[in-house]
């Protein structure tokens, strides 16, 4: 009950603090975005509310743009705001392997504050609208050979408040979550951190990965009783603890993951295999007439598609129209700040009906 009322508090303090939160889009739609500078202009960015450029990396203690085709690709995306006036960009540090000194540079208060004032001068020069942190993960084993602290919790917390310190409320401010357990318990310290932030992008994708031996859905919806991990579990686990969900946002997959050795089991799902390869959801169609025999399931439960390839051996899982479409309303039927989705290079595009497309049509 004392967590819950110290909780309560700095958020209200918070709120107070944000003169820019009644402005916010009543649902957001967030891109993150992998491309480069042309392949943009073939997406409809009027259906977005943020585009996140990611990503930007450490260079010492500053937040660095990698090269000349990365500040085009930054300046180009703010160029959109020609065509989508509403339009917030955003820069990202990190992702999945681009993160490995932030433990180390995290550590101090003299790499946290260079941080900052390089992310201010990258702000400035680039007009971007804010940024978000994607160090995957703090507190717990990421990347494979990453450095990692059960230090860096904290350390988190006090990045997170020195960026908002000097960013004030000008800018947007927010971080993408592992969509699992053990981060949501372990990585962050949630009651210091939300009130500082503008929201928290929750990757509920990839529950099974790259490094998972056991087929499942890698972006369902709900949890089922041979998978606990979901989207809902972890909106769940962030509402338990006080989180608001006006300040989550869900994620969206626009790639599948095929497993490959996967026994003629249950139709392949939850089944021993191997990782074999991402396929975005532009190129799901060419995958699929490139490898016929696959058969096409739902799972009511846990509101996900999968599909099994019983001659190949191939178990593929992945968002599609539907449930992407249920993702959205379920934000809308939960008072969530939004959905974002990795990545919108990976999305298909006109004269087909992308996942985008079916976001914004769902939020009419």
């Amino acid at each position: 009950m004392l967590f819950r009322l110290i909780f309560a508090f700095l958020l209200l303090i918070g709120s107070y603090a944000n003169p820019l939160s009644a402005q916010q889009s009543d649902h957001a739609i967030i891109a993150y975005y992998a491309g480069n500078a042309e392949n943009i202009d073939v997406y409809p960015v009027e259906k977005l509310t943020h585009i996140i450029y990611s990503f930007c990396h450490l260079k010492g203690n500053r937040l660095a743009v990698d090269d000349a085709n990365d500040s085009l690709t930054i300046r180009h995306l703010v160029s959109l705001k020609a065509r989508n006036s509403k339009l917030k960009v955003m820069v990202a540090l990190g992702g999945w392997g681009g993160c490995k000194p932030c433990s180390e540079v995290f550590a101090s208060k003299k790499g946290r504050r260079e941080f900052v004032r390089s992310t201010l001068e990258i702000m400035e020069t680039y007009q971007v609208d804010g940024l978000d942190l994607d160090w995957e993960y703090p507190a717990i084993e990421g990347h494979p050979g990453h450095p990692w602290s059960l230090k860096d919790k904290r350390n988190f917390t006090l990045l997170i408040k020195e960026l908002r310190k000097k960013m004030g409320w000008k800018y947007e401010l927010s971080f993408a979550a592992g969509g699992f357990t053990k981060f949501l318990e372990a990585s962050v310290e949630w009651h210091k951190i939300m009130p500082k932030l503008d929201r928290v992008n929750l990757m509920s994708y990839d529950l099974v990965h790259g490094y998972s031996t056991v087929t499942g859905h890698h972006t369902p919806l709900y949890s089922n009783p041979s998978q606990v991990e979901s989207t809902d579990h972890a909106v769940r686990f962030l509402d338990s603890i006080g989180v608001p969900l006006k300040k989550v946002a869900i994620g969206a997959a626009f790639y599948g993951r095929v497993w490959e050795n996967v026994a003629d089991v249950n139709n392949g799902i939850y089944q021993t295999g191997k990782f074999k390869r991402g396929v975005s959801y532009k190129s799901l169609l060419k995958y699929l007439e490139e490898n016929p025999g696959y058969e096409s399931y739902w799972d009511e439960v846990s509101k996900a598609p999968y599909m099994y390839n019983a001659k190949a051996q191939l178990y593929f899982t992945y968002d599609n129209e539907f449930s992407v479409a249920l993702k959205t309303k379920y934000v809308l039927d939960k008072g969530l700040n939004g959905i974002m989705f990795w990545q919108l290079g990976e999305d298909a595009v006109a004269p087909e009906k992308g996942l985008l497309d079916v976001i914004y049509e769902t939020t009419r």
